[in-house]
């Protein structure tokens, strides 16, 4: 199906709490990235990697992408129950450089594969740029392609037509210019099924130092529609609180697809946590992934985390509270949500 054929056709992007068939992600495997820009070690990320992929397999599949370099060291780790798909790859962000999973309610699901720059040509992309397609070809699927740089973890939906992304990336001169928002909420609309579209200030001046350029995902995710848990910080004189600040205005500001105010839920960030001589470390605990019946939460090794495990079960009352260590991938600049990518059951429910 071309591109220009799907417009109004009815394909939608559900929200991130409908039955998953799995949960994709990519293994790490590319030492010089992790240890001379991150300043960690790969077997160490390797092994938070591992505790992600584990937690989600007892609730839902788990299909691991594998660079063939990798493979040993990906199922020493990985249960017998992940399945491992060799495929080339440069990097391990399934989120960003994965498909964004659609729904049609009777020709079933596809996918759509981002034109992905490596946020901005920030990192060697030659073979993640296409992922997504490969992922798609893997599973006999559709797949709808668009020039729009983007990234899963950009972009925010609650399956009733709200989408909510930031200016600071797609707006950003190092993915669309000359794009407009206009031109981008049409491409939304058409491709996702998106009726309102609500732009977050993101980090407009590189605040955070996070490649990304102000994901979404670092910033609030759905509960159900209508309702938030959004970032928040204890230190209000840091430079991070006016972002926060920024960012919480705009949402309180904003109405969704059906016309509701949001119900805003506070989740404070591990800042205990953070590596002082860290580049960037995300802290976030906004960054969370919604599996089949479980909540998989980042965890640090501190007292926040019970809090943030006590806010995420109030948000999700039917859901288990999994709270997975990951001090070694947040050296990366992302979290649980960022390395995660779920694949919609159909048809679509829960």
């Amino acid at each position: 199906m071309q591109q220009n054929d799907i417009a109004n056709a009815g394909w939608m992007m559900p929200a991130e709490w409908v039955q998953h068939a799995a949960t994709w992600m990519v293994w790490p495997h590319n030492q010089a990235l992790w240890e001379s820009t991150w300043g960690v070690t790969l077997a160490e990320v390797q092994v938070d990697f591992a505790r992600v992929a584990n937690a989600i397999a007892r609730f839902e599949p788990v299909k691991m992408v594998v660079d063939p370099s990798a493979v040993a060291r990906a199922r020493e780790l990985c249960g017998a129950n992940i399945e491992l798909i060799e495929l080339a790859v440069n990097d391990s962000w399934c989120r960003d450089s994965g498909p964004s999973f659609v729904c049609h309610p009777q020709l079933g699901v596809a996918g759509v594969s981002w034109r992905f720059n490596a946020w901005g040509g920030k990192s060697a992309h030659e073979l993640d740029e296409g992922l997504g397609r490969r992922i798609l070809n893997g599973l006999g699927l559709e797949c709808f392609g668009t020039p729009l740089a983007n990234e899963g973890g950009a972009i925010h939906v609650d399956g009733e037509g709200t989408l909510i992304t930031t200016e600071s990336v797609l707006l950003n001169a190092n993915r669309n210019p000359g794009i407009s928002k206009a031109d981008m909420e049409e491409i939304f609309t058409r491709l996702l099924g998106v009726r309102k579209t609500i732009w977050l200030p993101g980090d407009p001046d590189y605040v955070t130092g996070d490649m990304t350029d102000g994901h979404v995902d670092g910033v609030c995710a759905f509960a159900r529609p209508g309702a938030l848990l959004v970032d928040a910080t204890h230190d209000q004189s840091s430079v991070y609180a006016e972002v926060v600040r920024e960012n919480r205005r705009a949402l309180e500001l904003a109405t969704d697809a059906r016309g509701r105010r949001f119900e805003l839920l506070e989740l404070y960030e591990a800042s205990a946590a953070v590596d002082s001589d860290a580049e960037v470390f995300c802290a976030s605990y906004t960054n969370f992934y919604i599996a089949n019946g479980a909540i998989i939460m980042p965890a640090y090794g501190i007292a926040a985390d019970e809090e943030a495990a006590a806010t995420l079960r109030m948000a999700f009352p039917g859901r288990e509270v999994v709270p997975v260590r990951i001090n070694q991938l947040a050296h990366g600049g992302g979290g649980v949500h960022c390395i995660t990518q779920q694949q919609p059951a159909w048809p679509v429910w829960g």
